[in-house]
């Protein structure tokens, strides 16, 4: 087994769902679309239970999964408050989630085709395959939202 291989793979999926959460968290307070909130809340939980996943399988190979550069997560909210700011409607909000769901669709696919050919470890591999699918099941649902 690859032990950095699946630490490397463990890291993405940490760091995937961290972003994903706080842009959702960013988002949540400029809509006051109740269709848009439950489904906000809806994948913040999902994201919520796949890092949780991801942090027990961690633990449990010894490997410490370092959180998200405060920096870049500082940028996001940024980024995310002043797009809300300038357009709230229901597509811009679809729009904006359908962006950041095809950036951790993209980084997982790559992490995956590079990492887990090799990776050896079963559990670390289906958990990021779990959260592509996720993932690509949520960028459908945003699409379908742009009006």
């Amino acid at each position: 087994m690859d032990i950095k291989k699946s630490e490397e793979v463990l890291a993405e999926i940490h760091r995937n769902c961290e972003y994903a959460k706080q842009s959702i968290s960013d988002i949540l307070p400029e809509t006051d679309d109740e269709e848009i909130k439950t489904e906000l809340l809806r994948q913040h939980e999902e994201y919520e239970r796949i890092s949780g996943r991801a942090t027990l399988l961690a633990k449990e190979r010894e490997i410490e999964l370092k959180n998200p550069n405060p920096f870049k997560k500082a940028m996001m909210w940024g980024s995310i408050k002043m797009s809300a700011m300038k357009d709230d409607s229901r597509s811009h909000i679809a729009e904006m989630m359908v962006q950041g769901t095809v950036m951790g669709v993209t980084a997982l696919r790559s992490t995956i085709g590079e990492m887990c050919d090799d990776c050896a470890d079963d559990e670390v591999k289906a958990l990021a395959e779990e959260l592509l699918h996720i993932e690509e099941e949520f960028e459908k649902v945003w699409k379908k939202l742009i009006a």
